[in-house]
């Protein structure tokens, strides 16, 4: 069956079709699906093959850190020294161990999340038409599809009323295609094909009924996927942690080269010399931040599911944390969302059942977006119209802001336009009165547009209905829409929330700017805005945008907080110039005209009755359409992003001062400051506790404001606090040497037990900027951090210390080491405070570029 399923459907009557496919009228049965999902798979498109357990344990030895941990253990294994060849060794399976779990865990955990947000098709089976999840659709299956939905197969199009897709993901083509039944030519193009259907393209109007015909990878879609690596765009974290990355490399490079050459020049064995320059460029690197990185996102997206906020794109999480601008619409966030039918009347103000019955008709017979204004209107009263007959649409569109629908009644044809007031009386060339119709002069329209605003400013909104008797034809398009009658006014009111006054405030103390994108009338919206509290700033109307100039764009846009009156493609046009005014932009859409802002955001956020293509174009999906749960989700985010950055600023700052230390002592020593496997081992127990900062508390403060990676701070953090850490050395190296006369073996031992030390007190303290005393770590982090440090103390006193090249340390030594250790945690508290004072971090009111 396969052959002739993925043959030229598109050259072939929908009858014979069907029977290549063995379907029918009536759909599949559910145990022929059941038994195609085995055939055909599940209706997915895999960016990437499953990875088993063995691959995604082996994925861990491909990163830069494990291969020059790799090369160590072959040089000693070479140079016959087994033993330290064994001890790396073992640290590579234990780190790539701890790694594998923790991202396994991860992934598995993101799954389950992702699982709870997915695209959903109307299929017919047994006869009858329900929702099932896209991914469970198989060939032969017949579908229907409406304005909104995700197309999700690619198929033959049986029957359509104005319908038309957008597929310009496959095309490249913006413009809306049309799709109707029909054979065509078996060499024509996609984009010749205007009867079939793609996966991955999205319905602008109508509706059709599909016959499937291609599921997942099958599909033109699946094809293309299948010969690309698709990576969506870099996020702001994702930049700096390859900025970051960058740094590191070029600091490791210099210093790994320079004490190579320098060591060899002094006439040290070249094989110990290169183990050494290995070593240290291990021990600067941050080894744990794959796995960081992974739980910490991992439990941040745990966490925001709680509050009801499913992450789609984890990465998108630090982002969120960044996000210092937020744009919604008014409708469902700022307002009820449940839209109140107040009336229909007619052009004198007087309440009309003839204007209702317009509005009726043209709401409940379009067969185009299904839309809440519509299901209200058909609510509010039931009414008769088994006489009329319906003949033809010309659907909702976001630049004609109408729909207008063709009636039969009484051997007439009358064409019924419902919109937006203004884009209704475009098309009136009368209105009609109580008494007659008269033409539509500058009088009568200043009388319309009076009551308008006078509605207008009280919150109400207000659609003009308009008609015509219009001639039968087989197609009616916009052309037609003209020399209509005005007949009166729908108005709707949409009550503001009660709760979100105090949410907004709260958007405000965390350091989000929120600004309204509306298509609505801007009286209406400025109404509401007053109504919940939102002080408007400046307005900018759709038709003053089309004016402007990208420049002056740019120059009003901080000053603006509501946008009315504007279109799909302005709203994309003004998340580009908030983000080129440097700020990082959320945007909170639900539907088809809210995609290519979308797409747009730094953050893009729907929620779950969202139409397909606004779910599918979004990061983070709201189970609930509300912004106290999206101020719940910020902070979560905004907890994700410290986390990770803790771990960053700890750990590169103590093992910058580390291995800077011991770059420089052994150009003067006789000996080795710390072995290759002290120095590997050094940098793994000092990384163990931070497996725990995933869970750590975040100080309040640092939650009230948007935080962004700021690469100079985290150098100069680096630089700051490492060559700190390395003046406490050379003070170490001096008291061992010159009051304890310690040998090579004692010095090593020495060094190594002060070093894990004061790595696992800087990681208490540097975890926050107040007091380490005043803000209360993870239990899980104090715990692991004492496990760590009497496992240091005790290492040397072990069976196994011979093996690490560690001797026992006399207890006048350890106890000035312990002094050493406590005297550098009360130098850096002090230090950290003057850095963050001379930083200004965390106390800048307007600063983006805060990264800690």
């Amino acid at each position: 069956m396969e052959e002739k399923v993925f043959g030229n459907y598109w050259s072939i009557s929908a009858e014979k079709l069907m029977q290549n496919l063995q379907s029918d009228i009536s759909g599949l049965s559910s145990e022929e699906a059941e038994k195609r999902l085995k055939e055909y798979g599940e209706n997915t498109i895999k960016k990437q093959k499953k990875v088993t357990k063995i691959m995604l344990f082996l994925s861990q030895l491909k990163n830069p850190i494990m291969l020059i941990l790799i090369f160590a253990t072959i040089v000693s294994a070479v140079t016959g020294d087994l033993t330290d060849a064994t001890i790396i060794l073992a640290i590579i399976f234990i780190s790539s161990l701890l790694s594998f779990l923790q991202e396994y865990r991860a992934s598995n955990a993101v799954e389950e999340l992702q699982a709870k947000v997915q695209m959903r098709s109307i299929v017919l089976r047994n006869g009858t038409f329900g929702e099932i999840p896209a991914r469970n659709v198989v060939p032969g299956d017949i579908l229907k599809f409406s304005a909104g939905s995700f197309i999700s197969v690619d198929g033959l199009v049986l029957e359509a009323d104005d319908f038309s897709v957008n597929q310009s993901i496959l095309t490249g083509e913006s413009v809306t295609a049309e799709k109707k039944p029909g054979i065509l030519p078996e060499d024509s193009s996609t984009e010749e094909r205007t009867n079939c259907v793609f996966m991955g393209t999205s319905v602008r109007n109508g509706t059709a009924t599909v016959l499937a015909v291609a599921t997942g990878e099958n599909t033109e879609f699946g094809q293309i996927a299948g010969q690309l690596k698709l990576r969506p765009p870099e996020t702001d974290f994702e930049r700096g942690v390859r900025r970051f990355g960058y740094l590191l490399t070029q600091i490791m490079l210099v210093l790994t080269l320079t004490i190579f050459a320098i060591n060899v020049y002094f006439q040290e064995p070249v094989i110990n010399s290169l183990l050494f320059s290995v070593a240290l460029a291990v021990g600067i690197t941050p080894q744990m931040l794959p796995a960081i990185v992974s739980i910490t996102l991992s439990k941040g997206s745990h966490n925001m599911a709680k509050e009801g906020v499913i992450v789609r794109r984890l990465n998108a999480i630090e982002n969120f944390g960044s996000m210092d601008t937020l744009c919604t619409d008014k409708t469902g966030t700022l307002t009820e969302g449940d839209v109140r039918f107040d009336g229909a009347v007619n052009v004198g103000g007087k309440k009309s059942d003839e204007v209702f019955r317009l509005a009726y008709l043209n709401a409940s017979l379009q067969v185009g977006m299904n839309n809440s204004l519509d299901d209200t209107i058909v609510a509010s009263q039931k009414i008769d119209i088994s006489s009329v007959k319906r003949q033809g649409e010309i659907p909702l569109d976001f630049s004609r802001e109408r729909l207008s629908v063709i009636v039969e009644e009484n051997n007439r044809y009358i064409m019924i336009t419902k919109g937006a007031l203004n884009h209704v009386l475009e098309t009136c060339a009368f209105v009609e009165q109580e008494e007659s119709t008269d033409i539509m002069d500058s009088v009568r329209l200043d009388g319309i547009n009076k009551r308008y605003l006078e509605w207008s400013n009280q919150g109400i909104r207000v659609l003009g209905v308009a008609k015509k008797v219009i001639e039968p034809k087989d197609k009616y398009v916009i052309e037609d829409e003209e020399q209509m009658t005005f007949v009166g006014f729908l108005l709707l009111f949409d009550h503001p929330k009660e709760d979100v006054e105090q949410t907004i405030a709260d958007l405000a103390n965390n350091g989000i700017a929120l600004r309204i994108i509306t298509g609505d009338n801007k009286l209406i919206a400025m109404h509401t805005a007053g109504c919940v509290g939102l002080e408007i700033t400046g307005v900018i109307t759709g038709s003053e945008l089309i004016k402007m100039s990208d420049q002056v764009l740019w120059s009003k846009i901080e000053e603006t907080n509501l946008f009315a009156e504007v279109d799909p493609n302005q709203k994309e046009r003004i998340i580009l110039a908030l983000k080129k005014r440097g700020h990082v932009v959320g945007y909170m859409g639900d539907g088809i005209n809210d995609v290519p802002a979308l797409h747009t955001a730094d953050v893009s956020i729907s929620v779950d009755n969202a139409v397909d293509v606004a779910k599918e174009s979004a990061d983070f999906v709201l189970m609930e359409k509300s912004l106290d749960v999206l101020n719940r989700g910020i902070e979560l985010g905004r907890t994700t992003f410290a986390n990770t950055l803790k771990y960053i600023f700890v750990t590169t700052s103590s093992n910058f001062g580390n291995m800077f230390s011991m770059a420089g002592a052994s150009l003067f020593m006789p000996f080795l400051p710390l072995l290759p496997k002290q120095i590997l081992l050094l940098n793994f127990l000092s990384d163990f506790p931070s497996l725990s900062i995933a869970n750590d508390s975040v100080d309040p403060e640092i939650l009230e404001k948007p935080r962004r990676w700021d690469i100079n701070l985290i150098r100069n953090f680096m630089f700051t606090f490492g060559l700190l850490s390395s003046i406490f050395d050379y003070i170490t190296f001096a008291v061992l040497l010159l009051i304890f006369q310690a040998g090579e073996g004692m010095f090593q031992s020495g060094w190594f037990v002060l070093s894990t030390l004061t790595e696992l007190s800087a990681l208490l303290v540097m975890r926050t900027q107040r007091a380490f005393f005043r803000s209360r770590p993870a239990s899980t982090l104090v715990y692991s951090s004492m496990v760590v440090g009497i496992i240091t103390i005790l290492l040397p006193y072990s069976p196994i210390n011979s093996i690490l090249n560690i001797q026992p340390i006399p207890l006048t030594l350890l106890v000035s080491l312990l002094c050493i250790a406590a005297l550098y945690t009360i130098v850096i508290e002090f230090a950290k405070h003057i850095f963050y004072r001379s930083n200004k971090v965390g106390n800048a009111t307007d600063d983006r570029k805060i990264a800690f």
